[in-house]
């Protein structure tokens, strides 16, 4: 054999070589071989962002990545060498080579070799896999020599077998109780239930131990415990002072859920919008707890509408991620950049929970009672007594008439405290209007009309423990109308309700500010503005002894110690 058919014999070889090994692979699967590859080096700048995307081409859709832009199709399914991505990936020329090096992506000849490959078996496009319905597989057919006990043992062995491994000897059985009952329930077995194992004789032993620990409570929160997980769960706000929340119920729903095998639509309806069914049960509203599961704030410096974005965000990205297997959260400020979802798309989502209740800024406190059922037998038993007592009180009677016509003549009869009032001494304004004590001893208010006032009036009593204070308005002639009516009010002093026999000691009373804010009205005849006149008499009102102070706003009848 000469130099030149040795040559020729290594380059057959060499080309013979991919095409064997083609044929012992499985077929290229677009969203585990290509996708990735397409979505790091391509996405960036052929993707998802408009804003981004050069020549107004794309490769993460299904039309764009098979499309002819200027009469040059991207993708032909059989033929690389027409597949212009192909060209590209594959180019030399710095100038024509795809992702451009200053990028810093490039292709590896292995990945390369993977579209190659792809193209040739026809270019099978998938759209994003969690939109893809599963399908059930065909069980592999394998010489299982003893090995198999169920198909799923059937995939194992075809992967082992496909890797040029051998399957391990069976382990021993005190090792699969063992095993079993972690995978399980998340505990170990007891040592009575490990001697029953080994002890046993049963051919359906190992069969008998799965269905046993699936009957276990345990297994529903070892199942749980990965949900929990993904939801977020926690028994603490987890913002600022991370306080205490009652959120448990949730947690033993989850658990119970798993434990009766509930299926997932009705798992899924019930946490997303459990509270909205129509006729809800607890374990529905319950389940509806998922929707308070995010961290929250009680902090007081918070800003409700800034926190209220951030639960919706949080929402958005939780529920995406767990029901639809996709990752929303970049959408939150633009576009996403390697997947099909639109800034929109996330706003969009985040609607559908934005008229959960809450309060942005607030510590979480328990709003719905759950009583076990020895309790609701309690509270049934409590509401049927309630009723009954109150239909009889609502059923007049002449003995009930008759009786409450003692009581309330009883009632008056008792109260017999009598008013005492208070004389001024003397009465004085801060900001210019005039007060004047007459005859009677009501104060007058004449003169300036300021923005505001405070007016300040000194009495003397011998009253002690004062509990109550009157302020009585009194007509007068030189008022519109002859009538106290606001902003011009016109007080009168009244008498103070004491319930204690006078003091023999006299003593004064502190200053008691008035503040009245009015802007007197015109007069019916001229139109010009009418001198403000006030006058009044007021008692202290107080529950214990002290000197009182009041002060009176614009509004009048507003009072404040």
């Amino acid at each position: 054999m000469n130099l030149w058919s040795t040559y020729v014999a290594i380059v057959v070889l060499a080309l013979a070589a991919p095409a064997a090994l083609a044929e012992s692979q499985p077929p290229i699967d677009f969203n585990r071989d290509i996708r990735p590859i397409l979505s790091e080096n391509c996405y960036a700048c052929h993707g998802p962002d408009k804003a981004k995307r050069k020549a107004d081409m794309r490769l993460d859709t299904k039309d764009g990545l098979f499309s002819t832009p200027d009469e040059v199709t991207i993708v032909v399914p059989g033929k690389p060498a027409d597949s212009a991505l192909l060209q590209r990936i594959a180019a030399e020329d710095e100038d024509d080579v795809m992702p451009p090096r200053k990028t810093d992506k490039r292709l590896t000849p292995a990945q390369i070799a993977l579209i190659k490959r792809w193209i040739e078996e026809g270019a099978q496009w998938k759209g994003h896999w969690s939109y893809i319905a599963p399908t059930k597989p065909e069980i592999p057919a394998v010489a299982d020599d003893g090995f198999a006990k169920n198909d799923i043992d059937r995939f194992v062995l075809a992967g082992l077998k496909s890797a040029g491994l051998t399957p391990s000897p069976e382990a021993d059985r005190v090792t699969l109780l063992r095993r079993l009952s972690f995978d399980i329930t998340g505990l170990p077995p007891t040592p009575e239930e490990v001697a029953k194992f080994v002890d046993g004789t049963s051919t359906s032993a190992y069969d008998e131990a799965v269905e046993r620990l699936l009957a276990s409570p345990h297994y529903g929160e070892r199942m749980a415990v990965y949900w929990l997980d993904l939801v977020r769960y926690a028994d603490t706000v987890g913002y600022h002072g991370d306080q205490p929340r009652q959120i448990s119920p949730y947690r033993d729903y989850v658990i119970h859920a798993f434990n009766t095998n509930k299926p997932f639509d009705a798992f899924t309806i019930e946490q997303l919008a459990g509270d909205l069914l129509p006729q809800a049960t607890i374990e529905q509203k319950i389940a509806s707890g998922y929707n308070r599961l995010l961290q929250t704030t009680g902090e007081g410096g918070a800003q409700a509408k800034e926190y209220v974005a951030k639960y919706a965000a949080d929402r958005v990205r939780n529920a995406s991620s767990v029901w639809l297997g996709a990752t929303m959260a970049c959408c939150e400020c633009h576009d996403h950049k390697y997947d099909p979802f639109s800034q929109k798309d996330f706003y969009t989502f985040a609607a559908f929970l934005a008229d959960v209740q809450e309060i942005p800024i607030s510590i979480p406190e328990p709003e719905l009672m759950l009583p076990d059922e020895k309790q609701s037998a309690e509270l049934a038993r409590l509401d049927h007594q309630i009723r009954t007592l109150k239909q009889t009180l609502d059923t007049p009677t002449p003995e009930l008439v008759a009786a409450q016509a003692r009581w309330e003549r009883s009632l008056a009869a008792e109260d017999k405290t009598p008013w005492t009032m208070l004389l001024p001494s003397d009465a004085s304004a801060e900001n210019g209007t005039t007060l004047v004590i007459k005859d009677d001893k009501s104060v007058l208010a004449t003169g300036a009309n300021p923005e505001t006032e405070t007016f300040t009036v000194t009495a003397t009593t011998t009253l002690k423990d004062i509990t109550a204070i009157r302020l009585e308005a009194l007509p007068l002639a030189s008022l519109p109308s002859k009538s106290p009516s606001p902003p011009h009010q016109l007080l009168r002093r009244s008498q103070s309700r004491c319930r204690t026999p006078p003091h023999p000691s006299s003593r004064p009373l502190m200053p008691n500010p008035f503040r009245s804010r009015s802007t007197p009205p015109p007069t019916p005849s001229t139109g010009k503005t009418a001198t403000p006149s006030m006058a009044g008499r007021f008692s202290p009102a107080l529950a214990s002894a002290a000197t009182p102070c009041l002060r009176l706003s614009s509004r009048w009848g507003t009072a404040h110690r």
